[in-house]
């Protein structure tokens, strides 16, 4: 396994959050909420998210409501959050 796919400590993620605003770490995941004027920008953002993430080859879950997308990173097969969803979630943030 490399080392991004490796489970970080609670240490290492705390450590990580403070890098990055708005995000919290919740049950082994990376979340935020970003607020749009209304429902066709949540979509613009879900699509250009999906462009990076794709690009990353690592898939957040997006859920959009009008105005409003939550995104959520964590690796399933680390069991937890990894390198690679602090440096998918600093990228989500300059989208």
């Amino acid at each position: 396994m490399s080392e991004s796919r490796d489970k970080l400590s609670n240490e290492e993620v705390a450590e990580r959050l403070r890098r990055l605003s708005g995000w919290a770490a919740i049950e082994g995941k990376l979340s935020k909420v970003f607020a749009f004027d209304d429902f066709m920008g949540a979509v613009d953002f879900v699509n250009r998210v999906a462009a990076v993430a794709e690009s990353q080859g690592h898939h957040p879950d997006l859920q959009v409501s009008w105005g409003r997308v939550v995104v959520t990173l964590t690796t399933h097969s680390a069991g937890g959050l990894t390198s690679n969803d602090f440096e998918l979630a600093a990228l989500i943030d300059q989208v």
